[in-house]
C-alpha cells in the first residue's frame, strides 16, 4: 500500500506505458523501417541507479523523456540515470524531460543535469544557459526540465543523471576495501537483510577497549540514504567515516573517547532500482519509524530496533542521532532539530549546529531550523526526539543537491563530490568541539602548546606595560608639583 500523499506535485496519471526501464532503445523516425542509423540515438537505464522509462521522437532534434516512477509508488518523479549512444558527430539535440513531479526545483536556481562521457569519464554540469524549467501545458501542467546538448564524439557513450549518483555497488566496494586495512578501530557486521535479500552494513568505528561491555559508552549513530534518490548523502557519509577512520590527530581522540555507529545505506532496495524516494514496495521508509514492520521494512525495522537497545543500555549514552538527506529547493548544508517543551533542552540541541557552522563555510544557520510539523511525525528525527532519552540530540543533516554561498562572498559554488565529503569531514570534526565545549574531552598537548603562546604574550605585554610605567615616572619625577593619583598606569592584560 502506497504511503499518504504529502508533497506536492503533479500526481495526475501522465505515465501511461512507463512500466520499467528503457533498455537499449533505439528511437528512429516514424515510418522508419531497418537498423538504426548514425544519429538514431539509442537510449538505456537498465543498469544499476538508471531510471529513464519511456522516450518519445518528437523530431531528430528533439525527444520527450519520461522519468520512470518509483516502483510501486506513481508519486514520485524525480530522479534520472541513463546512457546516450549511435549519436552523430556534431549532433545537436533537445531533450524533454516531461513528468517531474516537483513543483519547485533547483534547475530554476541555476542546478543542471550531470553528464560524463567514455572518454571524459569526469562529471561535469551541462552549461545552465542551456537549461530550463516550466510548467508545460502540452503536458498536463506537469513541470519540464528541458536541456540542449551538442554530441562531439560518435564512439562514446554519454551519460547524463540528476545528481552525482553513489550505488550500492559503489558502496559495498568501499566497505570492502576498509575491511581488508583491518583496523582494529573498525569493524562491520550484517544487521539485516532488506526485501531484496541486500546487505544492511552496520560501522562501528571506535578504539577496541570501548568495546568491553562493562565499560560506559557515549555514542554517536549515523544514517544515510533512507531516501535513495538523494546521492549527496552518501557522499557526506563516506567523507564521516574516512576522517573517523584515519590518522587525524582529531580521528584519534574522538575513537578514545566515543563510539561511532554508521549506517550508510538504510534503503539499499530503493538505491539499486534507482528510486527517488521509496523502497520496493513503495513506502517512503522515512514515514514509517513509528511502527515498521519486519517484513515490510526489514531495514528499518532493524535500524530501530538496534536504536532501541542501545537506549535502553545502562552503560550507554546516546547521545547524537543524525539522520543525512539532500534537499532539492535549498541551498548549503544545514539541520533540522525538534522543539521541546524543556527550554534547557531546546537551547541545548541549537549548540551543535552553531559548532558546525564555525567547522564548514558551507553550513547554514539560516537554513537551521527546529520544528515539530505534524507531516514529519513518522521521520527519525520526530520520532527519536520523542522517546530517547532527553540527554539525546536528534538531527536531520540536509545539504544542497546543486550548490551553496558563503557569508564571505554572494556566488553561488556548486556543489562537488570533493565538496559533499568535506561536509562530512567537517561534521566529524565538530563532534570534538562539542566533546571539549561539555568537557568530556579536555585539551591536549598542541591545545597545551596555544595556551603557552598566550602567556608568552601576556609576559611580553606586561614587560612592554612595565617599561612603559619607568619612562612615565621618571618624566614625571622632573615636574615638582606631579599629582601622586597619575603615577600609575593601568595594567589591562
Amino acid at each position: 500500500m502506497a504511503d499518504k500523499k504529502i508533497d506536492s506535485g503533479s500526481d495526475d496519471g501522465s505515465d501511461e506505458g512507463v512500466v520499467g526501464n528503457v533498455n537499449k532503445f533505439a528511437v528512429v523516425p516514424p515510418g522508419y523501417s531497418g537498423r538504426p542509423k548514425k544519429g538514431h540515438l539509442v537510449f538505456d537505464a537498465c543498469f544499476e541507479c538508471g531510471n529513464l522509462g519511456r522516450v518519445d521522437y518528437i523530431t531528430e532534434y528533439e525527444y520527450d523523456l519520461f522519468i520512470r516512477p518509483d516502483t510501486c509508488n506513481p508519486r514520485f518523479r524525480v530522479w534520472f540515470n541513463f546512457t546516450v549512444e549511435n549519436v552523430r558527430a556534431d549532433q545537436r539535440i533537445i531533450f524533454n524531460i516531461v513528468n517531474f513531479s516537483k513543483t519547485k526545483s533547483l534547475y530554476r536556481e541555476g542546478m543542471s543535469p550531470l553528464v560524463k562521457s567514455t572518454t571524459r569519464p569526469r562529471w561535469q554540469r551541462v552549461p545552465a544557459k542551456n537549461v530550463y524549467y516550466y510548467r508545460c501545458p502540452d503536458h498536463r501542467k506537469n513541470y519540464v526540465l528541458s536541456f540542449a546538448f551538442a554530441f562531439d564524439r560518435e564512439d562514446d557513450v554519454y551519460q547524463f543523471c540528476y545528481c552525482y549518483p553513489y550505488s550500492y555497488t559503489r558502496m559495498q566496494t568501499y566497505l570492502d576495501t576498509l575491511e581488508k586495512r583491518d583496523m582494529d578501530y573498525f569493524t562491520r557486521e550484517l544487521l539485516c537483510l532488506s526485501v531484496q535479500q541486500r546487505r544492511l552494513d552496520l560501522l562501528t568505528v571506535t578504539s577496541p577497549e570501548n568495546l568491553d561491555p562493562d565499560t560506559p559508552k557515549k555514542v554517536i549513530f549515523v544514517t544515510a540514504r533512507v531516501h535513495p534518490g538523494e546521492t549527496p548523502a552518501s557522499y557526506v557519509c563516506q567523507g564521516v567515516i574516512d576522517f573517523l577512520v584515519s590518522n587525524h590527530p582529531i580521528a584519534k581522540v574522538l575513537r578514545e573517547h566515543i563510539v561511532f555507529k554508521i549506517i550508510p545505506m538504510l534503503n539499499p532496495d530503493g538505491v539499486y532500482l534507482g528510486n527517488y524516494r521509496c523502497s520496493l514496495m513503495g513506502f517512503d521508509l522515512n514515514r514509517h519509524w513509528q511502527d515498521p514492520s519486519p517484513w515490510a521494512h526489514p531495514t528499518l525495522h532493524a535500524c530501530k530496533q538496534l536504536l532501541m537497545e542501545l537506549d535502553s543500555d545502562p552503560k550507554v549514552d546516546l547521545d547524537f542521532y543524525i539522520d543525512l538527506h539532500a534537499h532539492s529547493t535549498l541551498m548549503n548544508g544545514f539541520m533540522y532539530g525538534n522543539v521541546y517543551d524543556d527550554m534547557e533542552r531546546y537551547e541545548r540541541q541549537a549548540i551543535f549546529p552553531k559548532l558546525l557552522c564555525a567547522n564548514a563555510e558551507d553550513f547554514s544557520m539560516g537554513n537551521t531550523s527546529f520544528n515539530r510539523d505534524a507531516v514529519k511525525a513518522g521521520t527519525a528525527r520526530r520520532f527519536l526526539g520523542g522517546i530517547l532519552d532527553e540527554s539525546s540530540h536528534c538531527y536531520t543533516l540536509e545539504v544542497s543537491f546543486f550548490c551553496y554561498t558563503t557569508t564571505t562572498t554572494s556566488a553561488v559554488l556548486p556543489y562537488t563530490e570533493e565538496g559533499y565529503l568535506k561536509l562530512g569531514r567537517n561534521l566529524a570534526k565538530t563532534f570534538l568541539d562539542y566533546y571539549k565545549l561539555t568537557s568530556l574531552i579536555t585539551p591536549k598537548p598542541a591545545a597545551s602548546i596555544n595556551m603557552q603562546q598566550v602567556r608568552d604574550k601576556i609576559q611580553r605585554r606586561r614587560e612592554w606595560v612595565n617599561a612603559r610605567r619607568s619612562s612615565t615616572n621618571m618624566r614625571r619625577s622632573s615636574r615638582p608639583h606631579a599629582s601622586d593619583s597619575s603615577e600609575g598606569v593601568r595594567e589591562d592584560v
